[in-house]
């Protein structure tokens, strides 16, 4: 959430920061509201002293005049329409301010959509064949380690079943990532309830923007989690951590529900954008200072994996039209897939500033004893399945068909080849 007195001392600026994600914002009707619950709290807070001044001179008074008890009746009255106008009017404001995306940071190149991201950097070598590589879904079919139909036939379309060494290498990869991460990133890992209730899907970010791309059980009133960043963030909502318990780094797994929506009719074919799929999660809440420096080393530690496990990638930098809602800055990092031809996405890594802490109520205090302050969050994926999945499929993939397991991996999935 944007801090209101920001809004309030440079209206203009914020009005052009949020037009160049290439929506409309509600800049002047957030101001209207604003005003307008400013000069209700000044009149109900003026009648509550009127009505307690009066009150202390009729209980001094022995005869209370008939008047002056019908006019406190009415100033009551008044009070009483007028704090129901400030909760409509709270609500109406709290709801565009949850409605409108992050400002982006000033180093964000302006885009107005993904043709407008820029390539920091690329690493290692993308792979020749001496043969046409197959995509994921023919190799998965042929090795008998991906079962399309039958994913389909138990959840319908864009679910798919992982079978015998196909599941043991994705269970592998998730194990080995999360042992980097802790082991030599310094990460605390978490288990995390796979549901949220909303108050905390609002606080990340996901309500009430991303409604209709999340699963939802109506009866308990429980949304399935996007990511492990909805969770994360709510960890701490309403705390005010002690100065030396920044930064808190997490990390967690958690099966990753979207509904996809927005994607409909694109990348059908194969696993590489379903509704349910496995992630593993970075985050990091950290001083406002150290925000920078804090996005770096999270980078460095998602390409950490793709150097590990020998996947070219590259680095992209989102444009404003492209990072997501609570970001102020992204970078992705893309690995190369042989046989689909493409880069796929396989984290995105977001400084999401204080827009996230202030929905949540997450503070910290820079010293004992000084004013409480909203710390920085911060989010990316490390990494994200089934995206690494093809990657190594397509990137390892034999004349013959079978698939080498990078090095790295063998000790975790106890076989050399996928055969």
């Amino acid at each position: 959430m944007i801090n209101i007195e920001v809004i309030r001392s440079n209206p203009e600026a914020i009005s052009r920061a949020l037009a160049t994600r290439g929506e409309a914002q509600p800049i002047k009707r957030i101001l209207e509201l604003d005003s307008l619950r400013r000069q209700t709290v000044t009149k109900v807070d003026s009648l509550r002293s009127k009505r307690n001044e009066v009150s202390r001179q009729l209980g001094k008074m022995k005869q209370r005049p008939t008047e002056l008890i019908k006019e406190m009746r009415g100033v009551g009255r008044n009070i009483k329409e007028l704090e129901e106008k400030l909760r409509e009017t709270d609500l109406a404001l709290q709801n565009l301010l949850l409605s409108i995306p992050n400002v982006p940071s000033e180093s964000v190149p302006v885009g107005e959509d993904e043709t407008g991201n820029s390539v920091v950097r690329s690493v290692g070598n993308i792979p020749s064949f001496e043969f046409t590589p197959l995509p994921h879904w023919d190799l998965g079919e042929q090795l008998d380690i991906i079962d399309f139909k039958r994913g389909v036939k138990l959840a319908g379309s864009r679910f798919y079943v992982l079978k015998g060494q196909g599941a043991r290498l994705q269970r592998a990869l998730i194990t080995w990532m999360l042992d980097l991460h802790v082991q030599e990133h310094g990460y605390q890992e978490l288990y995390l309830p796979d549901v949220v209730n909303q108050e905390v899907a609002i606080s990340s970010g996901q309500l009430p923007k991303f409604h209709d791309n999340m699963y939802h059980d109506d009866i308990d009133d429980l949304w399935l989690v996007p990511t492990a960043e909805v969770p994360i963030t709510g960890l701490h909502a309403d705390e005010i951590l002690d100065p030396d318990q920044l930064p808190i780094n997490y990390v967690a797994h958690t099966p990753s529900f979207r509904r996809e929506k927005a994607a409909a009719g694109k990348d059908t074919r194969g696993i590489k954008r379903v509704h349910q799929f496995e992630k593993v999660e970075m985050y990091k809440f950290v001083e406002p200072k150290e925000s920078d420096q804090a996005l770096d080393d999270m980078i460095s530690d998602a390409e950490d994996i793709c150097e590990r496990l020998g996947l070219p990638y590259r680095i992209v930098q989102l444009c404003t039209a492209d990072i997501g809602f609570a970001a102020i800055e992204t970078y992705d990092v893309e690995v190369w897939a042989a046989g689909s031809h493409e880069w796929l996405e396989v984290s995105s890594c977001s400084n999401c500033g204080d827009f996230q802490a202030r929905r949540a109520n997450i503070r910290y205090r820079p010293k004992m004893g000084d004013r409480p302050l909203f710390v920085h969050t911060l989010n990316g994926s490390g990494l994200g399945l089934p995206r690494v999945l093809i990657a190594i499929l397509e990137n390892y993939q034999q004349a013959d068909g079978t698939i080498t397991i990078p090095e790295i991996l063998r000790p975790y999935t106890g076989f050399e080849h996928i055969k």
